[in-house]
């Protein structure tokens, strides 16, 4: 080796014996601000959260608690970066001087060339302890850069299941971290390796107020049935085409109910060789996109065996506005951006019931909440939105189930409420840890759980009508088995809980005693559930008309509005106008 390249050999060794020693000092001193600090305002945010529980109407606090969880989530994720960029460039830097050294210590000149000009080096007992120092050193900061990065990650996780504000208003979580948060803490790191822009990463799901404007799952927020929109028309004609705004015909047939987001529609279709997922204008019904779900990895050759009333594409999708997700009857799960471009798409495995899948997908902040009750195994599980992949995962000891899950605000808590047989159960949407399960189901479970003012409802064909009031142990409030449902989902208010047969009964109970108040027979069934719009109840039967009556004490029949089609699907909402899927076509209703 010449001495010019020795030179510049010796300055790479220097230069990066000093560079690892000051990152290694760096990844140290910042474990030690993380120990003493609150990185993620955890702190701030619970003493915020204890006055909003004391004031829950205070939408001043809600928004300062908004920002101050922006805020955190962007210094989490910053520091996160900034820990692990550190760590590989301690480990790079530690590589290139090992390299450099040996270099300058290989063959017989250039050990002679350090005895001369440096001697230090050339000491075997010198270089001893330099090693020896600077591995520990070395060793002693790729420990403090773990630490901080699990402190965080940690911090960070404790602080959204106790404290953090649910983008749909629901209240936070006060449950312990499990085993189940500690899957959590390792989707966090495995998205920030996967996902290319920071910003995205940083605000992953919408506000309580986005979520609010739009119509993002089954039967609204939180898929209980109780919508909160104004102007909503109350006459129409699907064949005279009186107050029909627009009118298409969708590619293929598939029975889930409209979602919306802004000006954009979405429904999916399917049959045995296709999967599609649609995207409308929902101001002039023209069909802006079509994704074909198909190259899906673990997808199976040949689509499983469904009745032709549940068909293909059963399940309604769900959006958070800055993709749509969407589930068949394969198992094939898939996330698309609002253009169409696929982000992510995996299966589950093949749906093993003998209808076909029909558990529509619910969203829970930054988690896709999947309902898979099958034959082979049953569970609910929570998928990243960002990824597919799987945050937690929950084993259920029920059989095949057709319902969908709920997300509601239950006073202290947050919770995941699922119906199969032979219970009705609560989870933490955060971890997927169990709150609670009532045995008092069973049967091929259809319809979906109903929430209000502190009660659950759960119902089946040929089982009962059970009440659970809830607390600090839940507890079976009342039951009937006078009228029950296989498939629609019943619907409650405070004082009232409307349940609807599939062959055409309604009838309406208190909701705190279970005394009948009324019941009424209409001459078609339905499959569709009831919707709740400003105390009035939209119900579509089977041959397409939508029977709209008061959420009251007695029957009262505002309209009947024939659609012109079949349909079994829920109307979905938006800016004063009706959306109606019926077997062919869509419909849009307006003033």
């Amino acid at each position: 080796m010449n001495s010019k390249n020795n030179e510049l050999w010796k300055k790479i060794a220097y230069g990066t014996a000093f560079f690892a020693v000051f990152i290694a000092i760096l990844l140290i001193v910042n474990y030690i601000q993380y120990s003493q600090l609150d990185p993620v305002n955890a702190k701030i945010i619970e003493n915020l959260m204890q006055r909003l529980n004391e004031d829950p109407n205070n939408e001043a606090l809600r928004e300062e608690i908004r920002s101050i969880d922006l805020l955190s989530r962007k210094a989490y994720f910053t520091s996160q970066w900034q820990i692990r960029m550190g760590g590989y460039l301690l480990l790079a830097a530690v590589a290139l001087f090992v390299i450099a050294m040996q270099i300058l210590l290989s063959g017989k000149r250039e050990v002679e060339y350090l005895e001369k000009d440096e001697a230090f080096f050339a000491q075997a007992k010198a270089r001893k302890w330099l090693i020896f120092g600077g591995l520990s050193l070395v060793m002693l900061a790729l420990i403090s850069a773990f630490l901080s990065h699990k402190q965080l990650e940690n911090t960070f996780v404790q602080n959204i299941a106790n404290d953090s504000l649910p983008s749909d208003s629901l209240s936070a979580e006060n449950n312990q971290v499990n085993e189940n948060e500690e899957l959590a803490a390792e989707e966090l790191s495995d998205t920030l390796k996967n996902i290319d822009s920071l910003a995205i990463e940083q605000t992953p799901f919408p506000t309580a107020k986005e979520v609010a404007e739009n119509y993002a799952t089954f039967r609204g927020i939180g898929g209980n049935g109780v919508v909160y929109k104004k102007n909503v028309p109350t006459k129409w004609n699907g064949t005279s085409k009186q107050n029909i705004l627009w009118k298409i015909k969708t590619p293929l047939q598939g029975y889930n109910s409209p979602i919306i987001w802004g000006d954009k529609l979405f429904v999916s279709g399917a049959d045995e060789t296709k999967r599609e997922v649609y995207c409308f204008d929902r101001n002039t019904g023209k069909l802006l996109w079509t994704h074909q779900v198909k190259n899906v990895a673990g997808s199976p050759s040949s689509a499983p065996k469904v009745t032709a009333d549940t068909g293909h594409a059963a399940p309604t999708l769900a959006t958070d506005g800055r993709r749509v997700y969407a589930i068949f009857s394969n198992g094939d799960v898939v996330a698309v951006d609002m253009e169409g471009n696929r982000v992510w798409a995996r299966n589950l495995g093949v749906m093993g019931n003998h209808y076909g899948h029909s558990s529509s997908l619910m969203l829970f902040q930054d988690k896709l909440i999947v309902q898979y009750d099958q034959k082979s195994e049953a569970k609910v599980m929570a998928l990243n939105i960002l990824t597919g992949k799987t945050v937690w995962s929950t084993p259920r000891k029920v059989k095949i189930s057709w319902a969908s899950p709920i997300v509601v605000s239950t006073g202290k808590q947050t919770e995941v409420i699922l119906v199969a047989d032979p219970y009705v159960a609560s989870y933490n949407p955060y971890t997927g840890k169990e709150n609670w399960k009532i045995d008092c189901i069973f049967g091929e479970v259809g319809p979906s759980a109903a929430y209000a003012d502190g009660v659950v409802f759960a119902t089946n064909e040929y089982a009962n009508l059970s009440a659970i009031k809830l607390g600090e142990t839940p507890e079976i409030l009342w039951q009937s088995d006078e009228y029950m449902s296989d498939v629609p989902s019943p619907i409650a208010t405070k004082d009232y809980l409307f349940l609807i047969t599939s062959y055409g009964a309604v009838a309406c109970y208190g909701s705190k005693d279970g005394k009948k108040l009324w019941e009424h027979e209409f001459s078609t069934g339905f499959y569709g559930s009831p919707v709740l719009v400003n105390n009035s109840i939209y119900l579509i039967d089977m041959k397409g008309n939508t029977h709209i009556f008061i959420a009251s004490d007695k029957f009262n029949l505002i309209a009947t509005n024939p659609l012109g089609e079949n349909s079994t699907c829920t109307p979905a909402f938006a800016d004063g106008r009706i959306y109606i899927r019926g077997k062919e076509n869509l419909y849009c209703i307006g003033k």
